[in-house]
């Protein structure tokens, strides 16, 4: 993209947290079914930790708590995420269960059961991992306890709450009154896994999303958990939240307030090189303008370019635009904004020089 930095800007005390948790991840070395498959190269990969990091690259220094195996999944993840600029230093080592572990399938090799050109499938392999013991007794661990006395957001998703009755605990002992600290906004994506809430009941989650003060899911994925997608219906169903942002996939986003205000911004038009991570971008994006106390309509739109800069990039984590380019952006007229694209290449705007 456009005036790429290569480096985390991040500086000065940690401002965001991200809790949940993280996998190793093996890619395979081309498209295909994966008993087609040649080799795999190793990265890493999960919701908060991509908050995380895409926090990082867009300059509010931010943490990851979690807990990983005594393995080297464990120490390739913890430290591939650690030099992304994310204070790691809350992350807990379990001596007993392993690290999660996905392998992800792409499409476009023509062979039998191939998923298509530009799709992709996880295969999970995280039961029993050492993130599901998470619990409340993270409360009284003092690397985390001073993380998150110190935060100005604490970032949770759907996916933790869905890991184990421990982590769902967690989650409700981090959402209780008496535990939230004034001044700390908390987010909540939903993150929909139907896979995770086979042998679960995911009548659990309205409650923990409408006990967080801004919440991010997406309209496909909520007509699947709650039965509609409908901005309106899920502001009534969740009413306590600040402010419910919805995705319509690659259409639009609509951040609805409490009052009845909303906020509706078409997304970019992007040539999509690989989906996965794009919703972690544009929840990172969007917060990232929260905390930068932008407008809006400004907010939505460094979601949208946050996850643009995902959706060109092959792994989970792109490399956002230069901070020249993301002001022009974000300052650009509705006319402007609908004549930008995105592609691996870089940005095309009437704004911006050709790249």
């Amino acid at each position: 993209m456009n005036g790429q930095d290569t480096a985390p800007r991040t500086a000065g005390p940690v401002q965001a947290v991200c809790l949940g948790e993280s996998m190793a991840v093996l890619l395979a070395d081309g498209p295909g079914p994966l008993d087609t498959v040649g080799a795999f190269r190793p990265s890493v990969g999960g919701a908060e930790s991509n908050v995380a990091c895409a926090l990082a690259s867009l300059g509010i220094p931010s943490a990851w708590i979690s807990r990983v195996g005594d393995d080297g999944f464990g120490r390739r993840l913890t430290a591939e995420i650690g030099a992304r600029g994310v204070d790691t230093s809350a992350v807990a080592v379990d001596p007993h269960r392993p690290t999660g572990l996905y392998l992800k399938e792409t499409g476009g090799s023509g062979r039998p059961g191939d998923l298509g050109a530009g799709s992709s499938r996880l295969h999970y392999y995280r039961t029993g991992s050492a993130a599901s013991a998470l619990g409340p007794e993270l409360l009284a661990d003092p690397a985390a306890a001073r993380l998150l006395a110190g935060a100005r957001l604490l970032h949770l998703s759907g996916i933790t709450a869905a890991l184990s009755d421990s982590c769902l605990d967690l989650l409700r002992s981090l959402l209780a009154p008496g535990n939230r600290r004034p001044g700390t906004l908390v987010s909540f994506d939903l993150n929909w896994r139907p896979a995770l809430w086979h042998d679960r009941d995911p009548a659990v989650l309205p409650a923990l999303l409408d006990a967080a003060d801004l919440v991010l899911l997406g309209a496909d994925e909520a007509e699947a958990a709650f039965g509609t997608g409908d901005p309106r219906e899920l502001r009534a169903l969740l009413p306590t939240p600040a402010t419910l942002v919805v995705k319509d996939s690659g259409n639009a986003v609509t951040a609805l307030t409490r009052d009845g205000r909303a906020v509706t911004e078409p997304a970019l038009r992007v040539e999509v090189v690989e989906a996965t991570g794009a919703g972690d971008a544009f929840a990172a994006g969007y917060l990232a303008g929260t905390l930068r106390g932008l407008g809006p309509r400004s907010r939505l739109r460094l979601g949208h370019l946050s996850a643009a800069a995902a959706l060109t990039a092959h792994e989970d984590h792109g490399i956002p635009a230069s901070e020249e380019v993301l002001a022009a952006l974000l300052a650009a007229s509705p006319a402007q904004w609908a004549a930008t694209s995105v592609t691996a290449d870089g940005i095309v705007s009437p704004l911006l020089p050709t790249p």
